[in-house]
């Protein structure tokens, strides 16, 4: 009958170079039903193991060759055996040498002549701790596991209440911009039509009475008649640009957020960037402290691709945003004017590629190898939530099965690569 609950499910194996003491060991191992395997020497030992992993080691401390300290040594060095319990066998009685064992990562000691009854107690009680150890590092995972989807999750939720938000808010923006200016813009045409025939009127007032009565001369003077007819036609062409301006912005707007278009389709990827460019002209204009930062854009021929839009919008938003915070807060290098440069072509891998690179200062590479980790962020509190990046490699990742990388170099700048599969979206 087996002493050990665990036995039938654990091998050990017996390293000795004494013949007597392997018949003895295994006689008594396999009575209690455990599997055991034999080597006569370190080197054997070492090579068995090569192909198969035993639950613990009874290894014997005095053998020709290389010893059980040694033995014990090449064991601990490497990442595969090293977790496996060694129990020394010796007939040694020194402290020093059970000392200089333990120390070696040996986790017990029996004494010869060996004793039945003690190596199978103490077999029993490091299996049980190995086993315990293994449910204890496998929940640890487990935990950590568990952990990582949390954060996914809250990264998710964040996310989604934070584009539900602004998507809402944007097409509100949208809307009540639109119908005054749909209004103004849809006038002007009358208005201007109006206007060059209140201007003829007065012109052809002006040419068959050319000597008008005192009070109207007095009067086109004060209002400096022939500068109004010059100015007031620029003014209605200044305004139909402005109008013009603002229903472009609005249709960006519209277009960025997308509401109505949570599902993939088809679309031209340089529209989604110039939309974006278009929200952002604001922060790309010069100011008191800094220069106009140039966009140099080399789009190339590209065909549609299927994504989500909105959500690939926001991969640009994000991207751009933080080359234009490089830019401010760090500086140039070389002392050359600030400049995002967009490329877009096909890679090797037959995928769109969009490349949005900076001429700004660079960034670490202890700083460059978490920037897509959630909540990781260089900006002061306040000025960042470390979702930005982290949010963007789910987008570009998850749901469009792409890559996205970040590639830096210190006093050159940095650039990010998005690569997006044609027409292969993961569901």
């Amino acid at each position: 009958m087996s002493l050990n609950p665990i036995s039938q499910e654990s091998t050990i194996l017996v390293v000795d170079d004494t013949p007597s003491n392997l018949q003895v060991l295994f006689d008594v191992l396999s009575e209690n039903d455990y599997r055991v395997a034999i080597a006569k020497n370190g080197e054997t030992a070492l090579q068995r193991l090569q192909l198969s992993q035993p639950d613990l080691i009874l290894l014997d401390v005095m053998m020709p060759g290389i010893d059980g300290f040694e033995t014990c040594k090449r064991l601990k060095a490497n990442p595969d055996t090293r977790d496996i319990p060694v129990i020394f066998m010796t007939a040694l009685s020194d402290s020093v040498d059970k000392i200089k064992g333990l120390n070696l990562g040996a986790v017990d000691y029996i004494t010869k002549p060996i004793q039945h009854e003690e190596v199978l107690a103490r077999i029993q009680v490091h299996l049980q701790l190995r086993n315990a150890t293994c449910i204890m590092e496998q929940r640890t995972q487990e935990l950590n596991e568990a952990l990582e989807s949390l954060k996914q999750a809250q990264t998710h939720l964040v996310q989604s209440e934070k584009m539900s938000a602004l998507g809402h808010l944007v097409a509100g923006i949208a809307h009540e911009i639109n119908n005054p200016v749909n209004f103004i813009h849809a006038n002007l045409n009358p208005v201007q039509e109006y206007t060059e025939d209140l201007l003829d009127f007065v012109q052809l007032y002006q040419k068959h009475y050319p000597n008008p009565i005192a009070e109207i001369q007095k009067r086109a003077e004060e209002i400096d008649l022939e500068f109004l007819q010059s100015d007031l036609v620029k003014i209605l062409k200044s305004m139909r640009i402005g109008t013009d301006r603002i229903c472009e912005l609005v249709l960006s707007l519209r277009n960025f957020s997308r509401l109505d278009e949570d599902y993939c389709k088809p679309i031209d990827i340089h529209v989604g960037i110039d939309n974006t460019l278009l929200i952002l002209q604001h922060r790309l204009k010069a100011k008191p402290d800094f220069p106009t930062i140039e966009v140099i854009k080399k789009y190339g021929q590209l065909p549609q691709v299927e994504c989500y839009p909105s959500q690939l919008n926001q991969v640009f938003m994000n991207i751009l945003s933080n080359a234009i915070d490089a830019l401010e807060s760090s500086g140039v290098s070389n002392s050359q004017p600030p400049t995002i440069t967009i490329r877009t072509f096909i890679n090797d891998a037959q995928a769109i590629a969009i490349s949005i690179s900076d001429n700004g200062v660079g960034i670490s590479e202890q700083i460059r190898c978490q920037l897509f980790r959630p909540l990781f962020t260089t900006k002061p509190v306040g000025k960042g939530t470390g979702l930005g990046l982290s949010i963007s490699h789910q987008i570009v990742t998850e749901k469009h099965g792409g890559k996205i990388e970040c590639f830096s170099i210190l006093g050159e700048g940095t650039e990010f690569v998005v690569e997006i599969p044609v027409g292969h979206l993961v569901a």
